[in-house]
């Protein structure tokens, strides 16, 4: 755990980052090559310099299973957590070693991905039982139109999910839009919880606000996560992590409020 004293008014946890170095092996599909490294050590620094005391990093698709350097960092830093990617035919037994690095559960990243796998499948359904028995979450990035289908299928396979960046509506329809609202829905079923994260990333700050007011008042803090998204891909030199703490704020006006949602609900989560 980091020596700085946490501070009162930042989150606890930082429920999504990225780590990586640009002589990593990007996938064949990566939508974006990053200039710069975003390394563990850099990372770990922001948050001792914004109070921050814990965090969980999402893989990245931009390096497909390529899960090493996040291995790494749970490894070297017992203050942090990871999710990773995976095949589906991923062996148990290295599943459950994983879990033994820190890893807390396995990430769809799906946005700009023209074709996402079936998990409807049986094999999908034999390792969506497989993360259900460690105990672990699946998260999703996927555009919000898209979302509806997937959160259907990973509520029948019994798993817990996490909803990335405010479910990420698009098409203009801003909390109308379909997938937005199958997120709400999942959240009142009781095995979802959405990432207040990257509203930057949204069709305009305005949306972002919409949906993250409208989640606060739909789900309550108990069912919410606030997250980052450091270093920001794409938006490397147009996004700091000040700013992320700054929407947080006025997403989220109550401190009490707050506090839940970036302390005791990520906290419960990720780390007990």
């Amino acid at each position: 755990m980091p020596n700085k004293p946490f501070a009162p008014d930042a989150p606890l946890v930082d429920t999504h980052a990225h780590v990586y170095t640009t002589d990593m092996p990007l996938s064949a599909t990566a939508w974006h090559k990053p200039a710069e490294d975003a390394t563990i050590a850099q990372y770990v620094a922001t948050l001792e310099q914004h109070g921050v005391r814990y965090a969980v990093l999402a893989a990245a698709s931009l390096y497909d299973d390529y899960n090493e350097y996040y291995l790494e960092a749970t490894r070297r830093h017992a203050h942090l957590r990871t999710t990773v990617i995976v095949r589906p035919t991923i062996d148990p037994y290295i599943l459950r070693l994983m879990k033994a690095d820190g890893v807390v559960g396995v990430r769809l990243q799906w946005r700009n991905v023209e074709n996402p796998p079936d998990i409807t499948t049986p094999e999908y359904r034999k390792f969506f039982r497989r993360v259900a028995d460690l105990d672990w979450h699946v998260h999703i990035n996927q555009s919000g139109e898209k979302l509806a289908a997937p959160i259907a299928a990973l509520e029948s396979a019994g798993v817990k999910i996490v909803i990335d960046h405010l479910g990420h509506p698009q098409g203009g329809k801003g909390v109308a839009c379909e997938g937005f609202q199958a997120v709400l829905r999942a959240v009142e079923r009781g095995r979802t919880w959405v990432k207040l994260s990257a509203g930057y990333r949204m069709e305009s700050p305005e949306v972002a606000e919409a949906c993250a007011h409208e989640l606060v008042k739909h789900c309550g803090p108990e069912r919410l996560l606030w997250g980052s998204d450091w270093p920001f891909a794409a938006f490397e030199n147009k996004v700091h992590y000040s700013d992320t703490l700054a929407a947080f704020k006025r997403w989220v006006p109550d401190a009490t409020v707050r506090r839940i949602i970036g302390g005791e609900t990520a906290f419960r989560l990720y780390f007990t």
